[in-house]
């Protein structure tokens, strides 16, 4: 279906540059709040290790192949886009802020808050590294504390901790040259944790005390929450792409090779492998085939997935919410569609585990394959978009309801002039008011239609 009436300032577009693969996603949000995607692309990577690109050209060129295919099919030209940023250069601090107010009689506003958090950025950091996100933890206003939103209170000082997360200065020039190669605009750079919490993780979650652990193909990410709010974020230097590494040492076998025998016979845990099956591995140019067990293969795996827990268990004991965690443990990224991996993750750490899955934003039709954990962070890219335009257009009541309309002016209303009066009700009314009109509006044309056409028989 072509969206030929879909205007540029109704869509986002997320980037995840990612070491295996670049996915790009275009989507808007629908009447009722969920995502709505409306195209999408997926390449191979080449050009970046560990999370940080390595190859301008070669990582530029990938973006171009994700961003045509998502052109493609979402019908509509792709300029700028929200891009993440990852890597082991990834670092977080814990800094304390102090704002004095001339007037403690006066409610404190958000305008205080902000300038509380915009000090942050003021803080001297080493040589080559810079601020990509300040997160306020709790509040204090004078000498009550705990508090977590200060507005409307009133007080002489305003204080609080944040959690800030720097990164390299260069891994960041490095994204906006290939986005510019590419020829994109980049409207924003979140940490690509961050954006994966958003797309898998429940409020619930998050408030109960939870850990996300997001395994792509060359790192690791660790990010804890608590209370609803971020408190510990780590980048562990191992990912996906040892394990197929190790595979590939241990079986004798080419990377391509071991790459198609991790995710068609993979297992992290070699006790629950019970039909010990025998694989044979075409040699290469015509030399005799090799065959490994299922079981060994997954020895291989275990082996490899039991280290990376280990470094998510010292994270864990070293944030100091080893015992506030109720929420568990939640996987995402590509790493977390190896069989049974979220069972080692419950032996291996005690807490209860699940494989996050970003569905719980998107709208009921959807491409099967967006269900992966592989587009968690594109598409908590997306919802992070979203809020920013519907922040820069606080007042703008068709952001949402237009796209709806749209779509039923598409499939159902064949009256021109119907669909713009019913716009014309969204710049008057709220989105329930207007869906409420539009339920009337049916009513009252259901009643015009009996009495213009009475039943003969009553």
């Amino acid at each position: 279906m072509e969206n030929q009436t879909v205007q540029q300032q109704d869509l986002v577009v997320a980037l995840d540059i990612g070491t295996t693969k670049v996915c790009a996603v275009v989507g808007r949000k629908n009447i009722l709040g969920k995502i709505e995607v409306i195209g999408y692309g997926k390449v191979v990577s080449d050009g970046v290790i560990r999370g940080v690109v390595s190859n301008i050209d070669k990582t530029a060129k990938a973006i171009s192949d994700a961003i045509d295919q998502a052109e493609k099919t979402s019908h509509h030209e792709i300029q700028s886009v929200y891009v993440g940023i990852a890597g082991q250069h990834i670092k977080s601090i814990m800094h304390q802020g102090v704002l004095y107010r001339n007037d403690p009689n006066n409610e404190i506003s958000q305008t205080d808050v902000d300038k509380l958090i915009n000090d942050m950025y003021k803080i001297a950091l080493p040589p080559g590294d810079q601020i990509l996100h300040v997160i306020p933890q709790e509040y204090s206003v004078d000498d009550e504390s705990g508090i977590n939103d200060p507005i409307g209170m009133s007080g002489a000082r305003l204080q609080s901790n944040f959690h800030i997360i720097t990164g390299n200065t260069n891994a960041a020039a490095n994204i906006t040259k290939c986005l510019e190669k590419a020829g994109l605009q980049q409207q924003g750079m979140m940490l690509e944790p961050l954006a994966s919490a958003l797309s898998v993780l429940s409020k619930d979650e998050m408030e109960a005390g939870v850990v996300l652990v997001d395994i792509g193909g060359g790192t690791t990410d660790v990010t804890i929450y608590h209370e609803g709010i971020i408190r510990y974020t780590s980048v562990i230097p191992l990912g996906g792409n040892i394990i197929t590494k190790d595979i590939k040492t241990g079986c004798s076998v080419t990377l391509e090779q071991a790459e198609k025998l991790k995710v068609r016979f993979g297992s992290a845990l070699s006790e629950e492998i019970i039909d010990n099956r025998i694989i044979t591995i075409p040699g290469i140019m015509g030399r005799e085939p090799k065959e490994i067990s299922e079981k060994n293969l997954a020895r291989i795996i275990q082996a490899r997935v039991q280290e990376i827990f280990d470094y998510v268990m010292w994270d864990i004991h070293r944030s100091g919410f080893e015992n506030k965690l109720f929420g568990g443990i939640v996987l995402t990224g590509g790493g977390s569609l190896l069989k049974n991996i979220d069972l080692l993750a419950e032996y291996q750490t005690g807490l209860a585990a699940r494989i996050g899955n970003p569905t719980e934003h998107l709208s009921s039709y959807y491409e099967k394959e967006l269900s992966s954990p592989i587009f968690a962070t594109c598409l908590g890219l997306l919802i992070e978009g979203m809020k920013t335009v519907q922040a820069a257009n606080p007042t703008d009541k068709r952001w949402t309801a237009k796209n709806t309309l749209e779509i039923k002016d598409e499939d159902h209303i064949t009256n021109r002039e119907e669909l713009e009066e019913e716009l014309e009700l969204v710049d008057r009314q709220s989105s329930d008011s207007w869906m409420e009109s539009i339920i009337n509006k049916s009513y009252k044309s259901l009643k015009d239609f009996f009495k213009a056409n009475p039943d003969s028989e009553f």
